[in-house]
C-alpha cells in the first residue's frame, strides 16, 4: 500500500486552496488600498450618526464589512439547524440565503440613496440603450455590475427555479427595473436609466455563471424538508 499517495493532496484541492488564498489576497490588498476613505466615515458610524455614515458610499462599505464576521456565524447556525432537521445541502442553502442577503441590501441602500435635489428635482428617464454606459465610467461600470451580483450567484444555488441563465438574466433585469421604477417614482434626484437594467442584470448572469457548478438544479433538486425518519421493525 503507498501511504504517500494518500497523504498528497490532489490537485482539485489544491486548485481550490490557491483560488481562495488569491481571492483572500485580492480583497485584503483592495481593503488595504481604500482603507483611508473608509476610516473617513469610522467616527460618524462608532457613533450612530446617520449623517456621514449611512448617507455615504464610504460609510455604507465600511458597515457591510463590519457585518461581514456577523454574517458568517448567521450562515453556520442556519446551517446546523437544517443539518439536525436532516435537510440535504444544508451548508449550501444556509449560504446562498446569507449571501443574497449581505451581497445585495447595501448595493440596494446605495442606488436608493437620495441626491442633493431629492424631491424638487423632476425625475428623469433614459430609455435609449447605451447612451448612459458611455458616461458611467469604469467605476460606474463596475458598481451597476455588482448590484445583483450576489443575486445571480447564489438564487442559483438556493432555488431551483432559478438555475438558468435566462431566468438569471430575467431575475436581474426585473429588480433592476423595480428599482429604476422606484427612483423615478420617489424622486430621488437619480436618472432612471435603460443602461443600468442592462449592466446590473449583466452582472447577474456573470455571476451566475461563476457558480455554476453549485447550482441546485431541478433534477435531483434535494428537498427543503426534513428527511422522514426510517420506520421501526419488528
Amino acid at each position: 500500500m503507498n501511504h504517500h499517495a494518500s497523504l498528497t493532496p490532489s490537485p482539485r484541492r489544491t486548485r481550490r486552496v490557491m483560488l481562495l488564498g488569491l481571492a483572500v489576497l485580492g480583497l485584503a490588498s483592495a481593503l488595504f488600498v481604500v482603507r483611508r476613505p473608509l476610516m473617513m466615515s469610522a467616527p460618524m458610524c462608532v457613533a450612530g450618526r446617520w449623517h456621514g455614515c449611512f448617507d455615504t458610499f464610504n460609510g455604507v462599505v465600511l458597515m457591510t464589512l463590519a457585518a461581514l464576521p456577523l454574517a458568517v456565524p448567521a450562515a453556520w447556525a442556519l446551517a446546523l439547524r437544517r443539518r439536525a432537521a436532516g435537510v440535504t445541502w444544508a451548508w449550501r442553502m444556509s449560504l446562498a440565503e446569507v449571501g443574497i442577503v449581505h451581497g445585495t441590501v447595501p448595493f440596494l441602500w446605495l442606488t436608493m440613496m437620495p441626491g442633493g435635489d431629492a424631491g424638487t428635482a423632476p425625475a428623469r428617464v433614459s430609455l435609449v440603450p447605451l447612451r448612459d454606459l458611455v458616461t458611467m465610467g469604469p467605476l460606474g461600470i463596475v458598481g451597476n455590475l455588482l448590484v445583483f451580483a450576489s443575486l445571480g450567484f447564489f438564487a442559483p444555488m438556493r432555488f431551483a427555479a432559478a438555475a438558468s441563465l435566462p431566468r438569471i438574466l430575467a431575475l436581474g433585469a426585473g429588480c433592476s427595473a423595480l428599482v429604476e421604477t422606484a427612483q423615478y417614482v420617489l424622486r430621488l434626484d437619480r436618472v432612471s436609466s435603460v443602461d443600468d437594467v442592462l449592466v446590473n442584470a449583466t452582472g447577474a448572469v456573470l455571476a451566475g455563471l461563476a457558480s455554476r457548478r453549485w447550482w441546485r438544479t431541478t433534477a435531483g433538486a434535494p428537498s427543503d424538508r426534513p428527511r422522514p425518519a426510517p420506520a421501526p421493525t419488528g
